[in-house]
């Protein structure tokens, strides 16, 4: 037990400096070079000190908060889909709940600007929201048909292949003028994200991850068996319920203002169980948290500093990362099926 504790302590206080050394990179990296004395001036008075000083506070920090707020909301999500339906490879954006998020967002945003309107954000999760709910729906129909895992994450897939194809030719019929803001958007980014985006963000994002962590008891006891849990006085119903409604609002909220982001939902959970040694959801979930924080952190500061002051799509840098780690576990697992 003294083991597993001093593991955990460490493998925290590991995140933790990754998280304040990749925060600190991102904030003075970028085609603008700013120095650690500016960027503190920024930071701890505001000061209006030098043009290069003020792209801190007005473009770097929120950018940076919101990749450690969304990338611990997509890990946390994936997390609760990958305890309810009992697989690691079960993701936001693997069984389509992203992509059916996207859908509607872009449907709203396109129906908004052609009437002139700007949406806020409650509007924008609220689209979100719909969307990976009518993806999640159709997960669960399949599932109910369809018994073996591997063929609901193929299903869920080429849901998700629908869903961005209609949102393709969705874009491509928008006015001119909103086709290229809507592209970025739907390739990921955290470049749009300002501070009264970022309000909202923590807000929805901390309410989600407290109420997961509040379930962690009940979620230890389905990982052991639907009897188990039962047999603990778990209502099953209105388990299921919360960890639905809990994973859509986390990963609508991040594809609302950064578009679909692929494989973090998969990876960082899985890299978490591996650094933890531990699959309870007690230490999991702020694991999993502070996991997807610091690989979207570091996922963001390459696809901003790789090919400045070109910028590639957060979500291309994540796969390139995110998708070895799938295709490891999936043959570890084969491996393990055949010992």
């Amino acid at each position: 037990m003294e083991r597993q504790t001093r593991r955990c302590v460490c493998a925290f206080a590991l995140l933790l400096l990754l998280l304040i050394a990749l925060g600190a990179a991102g904030l003075l990296a970028g085609s603008v070079k700013v120095s650690p004395k500016e960027a503190l001036e920024v930071l701890l008075v505001r000061g209006e000190v030098e043009r290069a000083a003020r792209v801190v506070w007005t473009l770097r920090l929120p950018r940076l908060l919101a990749a450690v707020f969304l990338g611990g909301a997509l890990a946390v999500s994936g997390f609760l889909l990958q305890t309810f339906f009992a697989n690691p490879i079960a993701g936001p954006f693997v069984l389509g709940i992203s992509s059916g998020a996207k859908l509607t967002v872009a449907l709203t945003l396109i129906a908004a600007l052609a009437r002139g309107r700007n949406l806020g954000s409650a509007a924008l999760i609220g689209a979100a929201f719909c969307g990976s709910m009518l993806a999640m729906g159709l997960i669960l129909l399949l599932s109910a048909r369809v018994r073996r895992m591997s063929l609901l994450v193929v299903c869920g897939v080429m849901i998700g292949y629908i869903c961005s194809a209609i949102t393709e030719f969705v874009v491509a019929f928008a006015d001119d003028a909103n086709i290229v803001n809507l592209h970025n958007w739907s390739m990921g980014s955290f470049s749009g994200i300002r501070w009264a985006n970022l309000r909202v963000i923590v807000w929805v994002t901390l309410a989600g991850v407290v109420l997961s962590f509040l379930l962690s008891k009940p979620m230890g006891a389905w990982q052991l068996g639907e009897a188990y849990a039962q047999n603990l006085g778990v209502n099953l119903r209105r388990f299921r319920l919360e960890l639905i409604l809990l994973s859509s609002v986390l990963s609508a909220c991040v594809t609302a203002f950064a578009g679909p982001i692929s494989f973090v939902g998969v990876a960082a959970p899985h890299l978490m169980k591996s650094l933890f040694k531990t699959a309870k959801p007690i230490v999991m979930i702020p694991a999993c948290f502070l996991g997807g924080a610091v690989f979207c952190l570091g996922c963001d500061l390459i696809a901003r500093t790789l090919f400045q002051p070109t910028e590639l799509s957060i979500s291309a840098v994540t796969a390139v990362f995110g998708a070895p780690v799938v295709i490891w576990m999936l043959v570890r697992r084969k491996a393990g099926a055949h010992d």
